[in-house]
């Protein structure tokens, strides 16, 4: 006992000490920014504690049997005999909690790969329609979702109960799809893996029905699997280190995963395995408790929509807060440290779902749907505040709303529950995708359709729960259940806390590349939601070559990647985090659009979210900020206009924003997705002569997306880099520096000049000519273009 509390001790301080010597000393991965440092030293250091107490608890186990006896031989004392076994001299009760936790530990991490297969699936399938541009059939491997309901096969439902741990191994394959390199393999894999791991969280959910303290554990733990996973997206910038677009080049660690997996299956095998088997109460009894129980459908209803809830809005700790972000300078919060507040919050809710009678009460639910009108009809703080209610709301009813789904029949209830959860899931999606789908102008911008639904059917479940007074059993299970799951809703709120402290910590303060001559590179590139041709996460890669073609300020087109079919990411926080960026996350997730982000190594003094006019297309978004360039006021637009599909559209979102540009008295950059050849009409002319601005380079025919435009700055260079694969859109870069008298600069020259005559600090990089690197060149004209001014 003293070792462990020294050990304890230990830990406690070595926390303060350690980020302690990181702030206040020149670490190694401060100063030679060798990625990974820190982690690596740590992963050892806290391992050390781990392999610890592990030993303590298999050596506890291993000397339970053992006896002591110390005798006298002399016959002159006493005898001292300590008979028994290891429970006489170690306490029980550690000894039980050893193996509760264990169990408790390995559960709660299958369900955190149930919830990362799970998140991943839609980010999958996004894949192809992205590519397709309209549905691609891939869009079918949603309803693996619906795989639970065979649970209304009594025998499979007890074989998979009984034998979880052997199921939950099989399941493991959906991690393991990253092995494929190709797309269709990865997601065949990982929507099996998924169905097999929903089916048996389900089949243990029924088949504990009558052991009411048994189900609510299991119930909690998948709970807390959801928070865990939260945490593990926190400390990969919004990534899931195991989901199928990860590998060890961009930051997976799958193979880790898998193997921790295969430990967790096989022990909650053995466990099963070794403990007895529960005699069921008969069917007639069943029945007529299920009858006793409210509708089947009520019951369903109320658990699809918790999942979609839970599903969309609080897998990732960011989501609410890029749901309903604002312009500069009521910005709103910033993913860190605020998603430790998300993550807190969630884990009050499970907290709390122990007070049957509040969280099932009329108020309660009332609170809940107060929560969700303020995130849905405010922005910035206000709209995060009503996030951070609706979250509590609904995992303090988890517990209650799953037991109520599972006191009906499996098939009826599962299927019913599974395609409420699916129909809400594509409601979602074709409030933003109405362009490409059928039917799409039904929930064009609707999203409050949606979440009117989703409250409502939780309502139904709630209320249905709420007339439920099971005699509860197990009453030492239960208190066990819920000590262990406060300990883990601790624990997990504190290593997000160390997660966010260790991000704000290492994060890089922004400075502009090139400081000497005041200038700056601007650049232009659709991204594709950050995956790339071969689908893997492609921000580190982005990061690569954003850094190397020194890009002061970016413009990053279809960039909105907080939504069900996007995985829930904000990848933009590793590279602002990692190179030094201030970032703005352009107009918010319930805007409707595919985003546009800007990341600027300058300080954004002021910035509006632009719902372009679109009345029959896609809806196009824009940014216009007011940047502090080096002590000058220079406004950025960064934009994405409608497809080819919609001209009068197009012609519209471009006359707006000839106006916003004409209206600025600053020097003015223009990057921005116009869908128009050079000097085409109407659209080019609108743009730069109605806007007051000056093509980059109008000589350069071969366009038709990208464009930058600029007035009141000395336009240094111009160049286009190819894509490397990371999208199949090229970057548009271009160098300007900043002049003491910009209206002697409205007006471009286009005298072009030869690289020599070109200051070297305002050069290109030379890495790019030729071949370049990681599949980035200079391309079209195969070399940049420099001008007099």
């Amino acid at each position: 006992m003293a070792h462990d509390v020294a050990m304890v001790i230990y830990l406690v301080c070595t926390l303060p000490w350690q980020l302690g010597v990181l702030y206040t000393t020149p670490a190694k991965h401060k100063v030679h920014r060798v990625a990974g440092a820190y982690t690596n030293y740590a992963f050892f250091e806290w391992s050390l504690i781990l392999y610890d107490v592990a030993f303590d608890a298999v050596t506890a186990i291993d000397f339970q049997t053992f006896e002591l006896n110390i005798v006298d031989h002399s016959g002159a004392g006493t005898d001292f005999s300590a008979e028994g076994h290891a429970q006489d001299t170690i306490s029980p009760s550690a000894l039980h909690l050893l193996t509760l936790a264990r169990g408790f530990i390995t559960e709660t991490y299958l369900a955190y790969v149930s919830w990362s297969m799970w998140t991943s699936l839609a980010l999958l399938i996004w894949y192809f329609p992205l590519w397709h541009m309209g549905l691609s059939g891939f869009e079918a491997f949603l309803f693996i979702t619906q795989a639970p309901m065979v649970l209304g096969i009594a025998p499979l439902r007890r074989v998979m109960a009984r034998y979880r741990g052997f199921f939950h191994l099989l399941s493991l394959m959906g991690v393991a799809a990253y092995l494929k390199q190709d797309p269709v393999w990865r997601l065949s894999l990982t929507a099996i893996g998924l169905g097999i791991s929903m089916t048996t969280w389900a089949a243990t959910w029924y088949e504990q029905r009558a052991q009411g303290a048994a189900q609510e554990r299991s119930i909690l733990i998948w709970g807390l699997g959801l928070l865990v996973h939260c945490t593990m997206k926190m400390a990969w910038f919004s990534e899931n280190p195991i989901w199928p677009i990860m590998h060890s080049a961009n930051g997976g660690i799958n193979a880790i995963g898998i193997t921790l997996g295969v430990f967790a299956s096989i022990d909650v095998l053995v466990r099963d395995l070794a403990a007895p088997i529960v005699h069921k109460e008969d069917d007639k009894k069943k029945k007529i408790k299920t009858a006793a129980n409210g509708h089947f459908f009520s019951a369903a209803a109320g658990f699809g929509a918790l999942a979609f809830a839970l599903h969309s809005i609080y897998t990732d700790s960011s989501t609410i807060m890029r749901w309903s972000v604002d312009g500069y300078p009521s910005y709103g919060p910033e993913p860190v440290p605020w998603g430790v507040v998300t993550i807190a919050a969630l884990a009050l809710g499970l907290w709390l779902s122990a007070k049957r009678e509040l969280v099932l009460s009329v108020p309660w639910y009332a609170l809940g749907c107060a929560g969700c009108a303020a995130f849905y009809c405010f922005g910035g703080w206000p709209a995060y505040y009503g996030g951070l209610v609706l979250g509590t709301v609904l995992m303090s009813v988890t517990p209650a709303l799953v037991r109520a789904a599972t006191l009906h029949g499996a098939f009826k209830t599962m299927a019913s529950a599974y395609f409420m959860y699916n129909l809400l899931c594509l409601a979602h999606v074709w409030t933003v995708a109405y362009e490409f789908v059928p039917g799409g102008e039904y929930l064009r911008e609707r999203t409050y359709l949606v979440l009117i639904a989703m409250m409502a059917m939780i309502g139904a479940g709630v209320a249905n729960a709420r007339p439920q007074q099971d005699k509860v059993t197990q009453i030492h299970v239960l208190k066990e259940a819920r000590y262990l799951t406060r300990l883990s809703l601790l624990a997990i709120v504190a290593v997000s806390a160390l997660v966010a402290a260790k991000r704000c910590i290492s994060r890089k303060t922004p400075v502009p590349y090139t400081t000497s001559e005041k200038s700056f590179t601007a650049g232009i590139w659709t991204i594709h939601f950050a995956l790339d041709d071969d689908m893997w996460a492609s921000e580190i890669r982005m990061r690569d070559a954003i850094r190397d073609l020194e890009l002061d300020v970016v413009g990053l087109l279809e960039s909105d990647t907080q939504r069900i079919i996007m995985g829930n990411r904000d990848w933009a926080q590793f590279i602002a985090e990692d190179l030094g960026y201030y970032v703005d996350y352009g107009p918010s997730t319930l805007k409707h659009t595919w985003g546009c982000l800007m990341l600027s190594k300058f300080p954004i003094v002021k910035s509006t979210h632009h719902l372009l006019p679109s009345p029959v297309g896609e809806l196009a978004c824009a940014i216009h900020a007011t940047l502090d360039v080096y002590g000058q006021e220079v406004d950025f637009i960064v934009s994405h206009n409608g497809q080819e599909e919609n001209p009068v559209d197009r012609e519209m979102q471009t006359t707006e924003l000839a106006r916003i540009m004409r209206t600025s008295p600053n020097p003015f950059v223009f990057l921005g997705y116009v869908v128009t050849k050079p000097q085409f009409r109407p659209n080019y002319y609108i743009l730069f002569d109605d806007g007051d601005m000056n093509d980059i380079d109008p000589t350069d025919w071969d366009r038709w997306c990208e464009y930058i435009g600029f007035r009141g700055l000395r336009r240094i260079g111009y160049a286009r880099v190819s894509h490397g694969r990371i999208t199949d859109t090229e970057i548009q870069t271009g160098k300007f520096q900043i002049v003491d008298n910009p209206r002697d600069y409205w007006k471009a020259s286009y005298d072009r000049v030869p690289e020599s005559a070109v200051a070297p600090a305002l050069r290109y990089p030379q890495m790019f000519y030729g071949q370049g690197v990681r599949g980035h060149r200079y391309h079209v004209f195969n070399e940049p273009r420099y001008f007099a001014q």
